[in-house]
């Protein structure tokens, strides 16, 4: 990976990241087009989310919607992509489901449904992905492997809702290789899906710490956030 060097500004910052993933991508032959980075948002202020648009990036992730809202509204001339890439509460899916254009968290049918019912006719469907808790972690949100392919057969039902991918959060380990297991499963459980899914074509998986496993092991979408703004307040 290319080495670090001390930067002090978003411009800098921005420019470095993309530079270093382009050369993970090019290390392990992967598609420059089929890897995007996907700017984790959170604690950030409007106009440093508008500052980064300006370089060119569009898709941003917001894990906590009270703090998303007044951004997205704040920056609906720039015509960005919204992720929510946070837990889903079932009191927020009016909120999740009328202001943004992708959903990373989907675990289970009652949400699926209640984001389905509550989007609206005049935008288009909801693009989702199902997140797979893959080591049976009690604290962690996500479904089981073993009853993916129920919650998959549900919600591709839900006409207001997309499938496009399988998301992961696996535990924090050390070194590329251990990296790489989680992922590995989790591109497996999406080349089966694909089979009778054919518009699942996303992995969002890797983040600042683990994007060479990620990218290794076949990810599209990277969720980067300090790495790209810097320390959070």
């Amino acid at each position: 990976m290319r080495q670090r060097t001390t930067v002090t500004g978003l411009g800098e910052r921005f420019q470095l990241l993309n530079e270093i993933i382009a050369d993970v991508v090019k290390r392990h032959r992967r598609d420059a087009h089929n890897v995007k980075l996907l700017a984790v948002s959170k604690r950030r202020t409007s106009a440093e989310i508008r500052q980064c648009a300006l370089l060119g990036q569009v898709a941003f992730g917001e894990n906590y919607l009270q703090e998303a809202l007044p951004k997205i509204n704040d920056c609906q001339d720039l015509r960005l992509e919204w992720h929510f890439i946070g837990r889903i509460q079932r009191n927020k899916t009016t909120d999740v489901a009328k202001n943004f254009d992708w959903v990373h968290t989907v675990d289970r049918i009652s949400v699926a449904k209640r984001l389905n019912d509550q989007r609206p006719e005049e935008l288009a469907p909801l693009e989702v992905c199902v997140q797979v808790n893959l080591d049976g972690a009690l604290n962690k949100a996500g479904v089981p492997p073993g009853q993916l392919t129920q919650l998959l057969a549900e919600v591709s039902g839900l006409k207001r809702l997309r499938l496009r991918g399988l998301m992961t959060m696996p535990e924090p380990s050390e070194g590329v290789e251990l990296q790489r297991l989680p992922f590995q499963q989790l591109a497996t459980l999406l080349a089966a899906a694909a089979v009778d899914y054919p518009a699942m074509d996303v992995l969002s998986m890797g983040m600042s710490g683990d994007m060479d496993a990620a990218v290794a092991e076949g990810s599209t979408l990277l969720r980067i956030g300090t790495a790209l703004f810097g320390p959070r307040p």
